[in-house]
């Protein structure tokens, strides 16, 4: 599991997950993790070199793909590809173009649960933050948002599903906005 932290937060660059959450979550999924401290702002030359150091590190373990969860952004792939490249190694993407509205329906059939962490109040209402993502949730969403939150509407942090050992118990803490964008503590119990 790759993952970059900012520094200056302590949690997940972009979805604000609090580092503590992800340590639940890389032990729940039962796989070796490699964090990558960002600073905040993040340049993206910064950004860029830590990504390099921390794919030279997973090929010198003898891994030469990562998976990503991109679904239709055409220019993040095609970015990935080549950085990817440039580090002789290559992305996989296995939800590459599936339709995105029976994805998230089929996320929730399976037992996945997660709440919105992050979202983009210029594209989802502010009291989105912090909901379950559920069937309920796709049925208040906005025509013009993204079901899977493809492009950038909302993140999540998943706390269950079949990809995980057990389940981790949350609540859900305060609601910020900061830098455009909203933020939900969740908190692991």
């Amino acid at each position: 599991m790759l993952t970059t932290i900012n520094e200056v937060y302590d949690r997940v660059a972009m979805h604000g997950v609090r580092n503590a959450l992800l340590d639940r979550q890389i032990a729940a999924l039962g796989l070796p993790a490699i964090k990558v401290p960002i600073p905040s702002p993040c340049p993206n030359e910064v950004y860029e070199a830590r990504m390099e150091e921390a794919c030279a590190a997973i090929k010198a373990k003898g891994i030469r793909h990562i998976v990503f969860g991109d679904l239709f952004l055409e220019d993040i792939r095609a970015w990935r590809i080549e950085k990817l490249a440039a580090a002789g190694m290559e992305p996989v993407f296995p939800l590459w173009q599936r339709e995105t509205a029976t994805l998230a329906r089929d996320m929730i059939a399976s037992g996945l649960v997660a709440h919105i962490a992050c979202l983009d109040p210029c594209e989802v209402p502010r009291a989105f933050a912090g909901r379950r993502f559920d069937d309920a949730l796709l049925r208040d969403l906005p025509d013009s948002v993204d079901p899977c939150g493809e492009n950038g509407e909302f993140h999540t942090a998943v706390t269950a599903g079949p990809m995980f050992r057990a389940s981790i118990p949350i609540r859900i803490g305060e609601t910020v906005e900061r830098d455009g964008f909203v933020f939900t503590d969740i908190i692991p119990d």
